[in-house]
């Protein structure tokens, strides 16, 4: 069941007000019988999937919390993170290892006959997967206690407005939220819709708009010149935004109506100035739990400077990699990598510099670091979205092929000329991506749901007139996936 369904405005209302209504014993288990009914509407038999890893990890962190001695504590982690990640590489991972392996040893000559599994992607099984692991975790490093009901732990691991693209939450964070009942309290329901319609105008005007541009350039750009493979990058960078962090602004907004509060996964991270911030305002769940889990794990900056970076690469590599099983993504990884250990390597003569002339706070400054960022992340973006590794190379080696000619005569036009994109709803779309950023230029430090509830009754209903008639009038009511199902 995707967000953007009639099915899902059907579903939430129903949802919302059955737990509203039933008893408090009740809630948790309406909430998981909910959940499972949400993601079973995908595949149902996949609904196993979620079933098992929870049994598992729930089962283990008993077995890590009754054991006496630290190496039975570790073996009972062991077995769960084995368990676990054996399924993700089965569903994920082992059709993109066994073509490697069979290719590898083609090439001296050695033919191998790997055996060969038709199996579907289960939607979100990285995200779940990621999220029961963080649980077992925890309780093996006594950061938290283990929960003793199932249910309770098994709607943690299942809550449908995070199910299948996050955020990737923790247990200390959601866990003790399903142990305290809210009621029924309209400023905060109407902060969650308010979220909620944000989310659908993320997703269903600008990030589907952009879309059908993207998709025809990367699918063939060797049709393309320059100049239309810069814009589609650029595109794709609004579009990758606009998708998950609209289905993030939905499920936390779902939350927030049903009274939990979910962690925030964005904060504007295209106005970050540097690389390493960046990364602690995209997709924040993810990078955090690789922060905490990987890259802390590795030694983080403990153990030297090469070492660091070592482990900077590495978490980034395996970051890349949980995107999808593809050396497109694996490049990714190491891109953005490179970028941190260099962002890294540069910070004191950068800090230097920034006193030396004052300039942490110059506008001009800032704006021109944010987009120097937004451009590197832009480059490392041709290999997310790229189908091959060799259309990745060909569109990063003829961005700029005929740059001479971009300031020509009919140019502009002649590249535009036929692009349904540009000649259909390309100014609203692009007066949208400008009223997205500056909507998030003023929302300041606060969360943009909050602040415009805060407002009086005109600049409200401005606002909330503004976002339905965008979406009516320019949405695609074409149940579009959302980008990250695919992770």
């Amino acid at each position: 069941m995707l967000f953007n369904s009639l099915e899902f405005l059907i579903f939430f209302p129903v949802v919302t007000l059955g737990y509203f209504v039933i008893p408090k014993k009740l809630k948790n288990f309406w909430l998981l019988v909910t959940s499972y009914y949400f993601y079973m509407c995908w595949q149902p038999a996949y609904a196993l999937l979620i079933l098992f890893s929870t049994i598992t990890t729930f089962l283990c962190s008993v077995a890590i919390d009754k054991a006496k001695l630290k190496a039975a504590k570790k073996t009972c982690l062991t077995v769960s993170i084995c368990i676990n990640l054996a399924i993700l590489f089965l569903f994920k991972y082992y059709g993109f290892f066994s073509e490697n392996v069979v290719n590898l040893f083609g090439k001296i000559g050695i033919e191998v006959n790997m055996p060969v599994f038709d199996l579907l992607l289960p939607v979100g099984i990285s995200f779940y997967t990621f999220q029961a692991l963080g649980y077992a975790i925890d309780v093996y490093r006594g950061d938290v206690e283990r929960e003793k009901s199932f249910i309770t732990y098994a709607l943690f691991v299942s809550f449908f407005p995070q199910l299948v693209a996050g955020p990737i939450e923790r247990s200390k964070n959601l866990l003790p939220q399903f142990k305290q009942y809210s009621k029924f309290d309209y400023a905060r329901v109407r902060e969650g819709l308010v979220l909620m319609a944000w989310g659908f105008f993320k997703k269903m005007v600008i990030a589907d708009g952009v879309a059908s541009f993207v998709t025809l350039v990367y699918n063939t750009p060797s049709n393309y010149g320059g100049l239309q493979l810069v814009i589609a990058t650029i595109l794709f960078a609004f579009q990758v935004y606009c998708d998950f962090g609209g289905y993030s602004d939905i499920a936390i907004g779902c939350a927030k109506v049903l009274g939990f509060k979910l962690m925030r996964n964005f904060n504007k991270p295209y106005f970050s100035t540097t690389l390493q911030g960046y990364w602690r305002r995209w997709h924040v769940s993810l990078s955090s739990w690789f922060s905490d889990y990987v890259y802390i794990p590795l030694g983080g900056s403990r153990k030297g400077t090469v070492r660091t970076y070592i482990n900077l690469l590495i978490t980034f590599l395996v970051s890349g990699l949980w995107h999808g099983a593809n050396w497109t993504f694996v490049f990714w990884g190491l891109i953005n990598g490179i970028y941190v250990c260099v962002s890294r390597a540069m910070r004191p003569a950068r800090t230097r510099f920034i006193e030396k002339h004052k300039l942490q706070n110059n506008i001009l400054y800032n704006s021109f670091s944010a987009l120097v960022v937004f451009l590197l992340i832009c480059f490392g973006y041709i290999f997310f979205r790229a189908n091959t590794f060799s259309d990745a190379m060909y569109i990063t080696t003829h961005l700029f092929s005929d740059f001479g000619s971009w300031f020509g005569s009919g140019y502009l036009t002649a590249q535009l000329t036929g692009i349904t994109f540009f000649t259909k709803n390309g100014v609203a779309l692009v007066c949208s991506i400008v009223f997205m950023l500056a909507a998030e230029l003023w929302e300041g430090k606060d969360e943009l749901s909050a602040k415009i509830c805060r407002q009086k009754a005109p600049i409200r209903w401005v606002f909330y007139y503004a976002i339905v008639l965008l979406v009516l009038f320019y949405g695609n009511f074409g149940k579009s996936p959302f980008v990250y199902f695919d992770f």
